[in-house]
Order: structure tokens, then sequence, then C-alpha cells
């Protein structure tokens, strides 16, 4: 068999997927915000072999009439437009031992590194896939990735929750594997081989549409394990976002593919899989999952949490200061990446009163830490103004219109990828209200996803 070139990049790219959560090590400094990112090293590496291909064929694939490529565009230009026409403040911007044009840089790299070098990895590596191949080709690496990860957070289950000690022996083994070194959680949450239990959200966020998708194409009892597999890291995972999130994307799959009768019927499967399955944990330990429930409804108390969890206060008071910048700036917003600059003027008392994150932290000028926007559509708002996020919404818009019609035109094999695309694209709309980075591999992914749709359907 010929290796080609075409063949290592599409290898580190399926790559990429598998080791997509094994992000618990230490990590490369040089990388920035992607120093614990084990899929962006084969990334970047399949995108250089990528470049030799494009030079050798003197010829580069830029699906430049695709009007959502085009729109996605806009918006990376925007980001720059903005920020030069706040040049003056961007130039004298200065925290946290950073320049605002630093801060811009090392922020407008990391989108162009997601959205543009990777995404040319991601749409190369498909481009000659049917849509039968790329659902297929992922959702079975992403299978045996995620077996690992249930792995893991199941031992984890049992030593953190269950005081199981031999899970915990176990669990050292797997500092042996690439990319992952054993944590535990002071609160007991599960993070499997993710660094922290938000960056496991966000894994299950990404896969739960496709591990759904198995419901479609296989047939007995066996069909249903992705699907519980990732219900079960989602409650122990003690994730508020992943456990409302994927119970969202679960309902939007089910009203996708079933009809009234068996929806009914389907309920009906889940409600008795549900009793038998709490049934037996309840056997198992009654009283501490009682207590780890009342915990799960305690922790959706958002009004009660923002008085008594420092965490919640520094949340909604820099969504709170960055919405005020955006008052200020509403039309171009302060720069890309720029918004830590600004809010500082504007944290409300009540978020900073006995709050020690923003004492030690964020607005301590010797703590390199800028404070996170907490949600991506708010700071898009106080960087890029009302235009930026109209560009990037109108990106959703146009996604979701495509996949509509997509449902109503589309052959039945093709639909389980359109249903696994809308259930995904779902999960990355709602994620971005409690994170800020376009760090996002699936969304972007699914992305190159959609480019390959509109070209075959062309």
């Amino acid at each position: 068999m010929k290796i080609t070139l075409n063949k290592i990049y599409t290898f580190l790219f399926f790559t990429s997927l598998f080791f997509l959560p094994f992000n618990s090590w230490e990590g490369i400094k040089e990388f920035g915000e992607f120093k614990r990112e084990s899929s962006a090293i084969f990334l970047l590496i399949g995108f250089l072999i990528l470049v030799v291909e494009i030079l050798c064929n003197n010829k580069i694939l830029i699906p430049y009439k695709n009007y959502l490529f085009r729109l996605v565009l806009f918006f990376l230009i925007w980001c720059l437009i903005a920020t030069i026409l706040n040049f003056p403040s961007v130039f004298t911007a200065y925290f946290k031992q950073t320049s605002g044009a630093t801060r811009f840089l090392r922020q407008y790299f990391a989108l162009i590194l997601s959205s543009v070098l990777f995404c040319f990895v991601y749409t190369y590596s498909i481009a000659k896939m049917t849509l039968e191949q790329v659902l297929f080709s992922i959702r079975k690496v992403f299978l045996i990735s995620f077996f690992i990860v249930f792995l893991y957070g199941f031992l984890e289950i049992l030593y953190s929750v269950f005081g199981f000690h031999p899970a915990y022996l176990i669990l050292r083994f797997f500092d042996y594997f690439p990319f992952t070194e054993y944590d535990s959680d002071i609160n007991g949450r599960i993070s499997s081989v993710c660094w922290e239990p938000p960056a496991l959200a966000t894994y299950l966020i990404t896969i739960s549409g496709w591990m759904f998708s198995y419901v479609l194409t296989h047939k007995g009892i066996l069909k249903y394990v992705p699907s519980m597999m990732i219900l079960l890291l989602t409650y122990y995972s003690g994730s508020r976002t992943a456990l409302v999130v994927i119970l969202i994307q679960l309902i939007v799959f089910l009203f996708i593919v079933l009809n009234r009768k068996q929806k009914m019927k389907t309920l009906f499967y889940l409600s008795v899989i549900s009793v038998l399955f709490f049934g037996f944990v309840f056997l198992s330990d009654g009283n501490k999952v009682i207590r780890n429930i009342e915990k799960k409804i305690e922790s959706l108390d958002f009004k009660g949490n923002l008085k008594s969890n420092i965490s919640n206060q520094s949340r909604f008071g820099i969504q709170y200061a960055n919405l005020v910048v955006f008052s200020e700036n509403p039309i171009i917003g302060v720069g890309f990446g720029q918004q830590g600059y600004h809010a500082i003027n504007h944290y409300p008392a009540w978020a900073k009163k006995d709050n020690y994150e923003f004492k030690q932290i964020y607005l301590n000028k010797k703590n390199p830490t800028f404070a996170p926007g907490y949600n991506l559509y708010v700071r898009l708002l106080a960087e890029t103004g009302i235009v930026g996020l109209g560009l990037f919404l109108s990106v959703f818009f146009i996604i979701y219109k495509q996949l509509k019609k997509g449902l109503e035109n589309f052959t039945s094999n093709d639909k389980v990828l359109i249903t696994v695309l809308i259930v995904s694209f779902v999960g990355f709309t709602l994620n971005w209200l409690q994170i800020d980075t376009f760090r996002v591999y699936g969304f972007w992914f699914c992305l190159a996803i959609m480019f390959l749709i509109n070209k075959e359907k062309a």
C-alpha cells in the first residue's frame, strides 16, 4: 500500500480525534492556551504535511463559493477590523505584564489556529469521503476513545464516590498512558482523562450526538450502551452545564428521530432502564446516592449559589462587567482580546466581596492569568460589538437552516449524519453560554463536514 501525504495527514486527523479528551497532563508551556491539548500536536503536524502537499501540487482547496465559508471569513476579518478601529486604546493598554497588542496577537492567533489552520486539515481529510464514510469513520474513532474515557471515569466513580480503594490503584496505571496524569478533584467530581470536570463536560457534549446515533444504525440492546455511558459520566461529572446541555441534546435527538408512537415506546423503555439502573445503584449504597442527588439539585439553584459560591460570583460578575463594556462600545466593541483591560473597571462590588479569585488572580497585576469571559456571546459583544456577534450568530442561523433542509431532502443514511450535526451544534450553541474560548475542536470539524455537505449536494 502506497503511503501518500494525504493518508498521513488524514491519519493524524483521526488520531487527533482519538486523543481529543486526553489533556490531563502538564502540557507544553510554549503552546499557550493550547498547552494541554494533545490533539493540537497532531493537527499542527498534519497541517505542516498538508502545506507540503499543497506546494507540491500547486493547488489549494478553498470553498470560497460556499456561503457559510464566506460568512465565517467575514467574521474573522471583522475581529481584525474591530481591533484596528480601536488601535489607540489597544496600543496603550497594559495589564498583567501584557500589552494590548500582544494580547490581541495571542488571542487572534488562537482563533486562526482553530478556525483556519486546523479547519484546513479537517476539510482536506474528509474531502474525498462520502457522508456515510464520514459518519462511520469519525464515530468509530470516538467510540474506541470513549471506551477508555468511560473506563477511567468508572474507576473514578468507584473510588471517589463509593470509596472503593482498589480502583485508585488501577487508575495510577493510566499515568503511563499518553497525555494522562491522575489528579483527584477536591469536590469529589470526576474528570476522567480530561484535566478538569468542565473539560469532560465539553468532551461529552461534543461526542453525545455521535454516540446517540448508534440507536439509529444498530440493532439489539447494545445500541443503547454508548448513550447510557454518556449519561452516566455526565451525571457524575458534577457539571451543571453538562447535565442541562446533554439533556437538551437528548430531547432534540428524540424529537428528530421518533414519531409520536415511537416516542412513547422509547420513553417507556428509558423509564424501565432508568428504574433498573438506579435501583441497582441504590442497593449498592442508597444513602450516598440520595446525598449525591440532593447536591445535584442544590447545584441548579443559581440564585442561592450566587451568594454562597465564589465561582458563580466571579462568573456572573465578570459577565456583568463585560455587558457594561459593551454598553459603552455597542457597535464595534473594544477590540478582539481586549475585554480584560476594560472590564476591570466595572467588576461589581457584590462579585468582589469576600472573593479571593478577584484579589489573588483577576485583579492581581503580578498574576499573568486574565479573567475568563465565561460566555462567548457576551465576550463578542464587548470585544467586537453588535456587528461581531451578529456575524457569529448568522453562522449558526445558516447552519441550522441548511441542516433543516437536509433533514427534509437527504436519503435515510445521510439523515443520520445530519441528525448528529444538529445535536452537536445545539450542544456547542448552549455550551458557549458558559465558556468563552474558540478552542472547541468539535465545532470546527463539524463545520468542515458542513462544507462537504454543501459540496456534495450543490
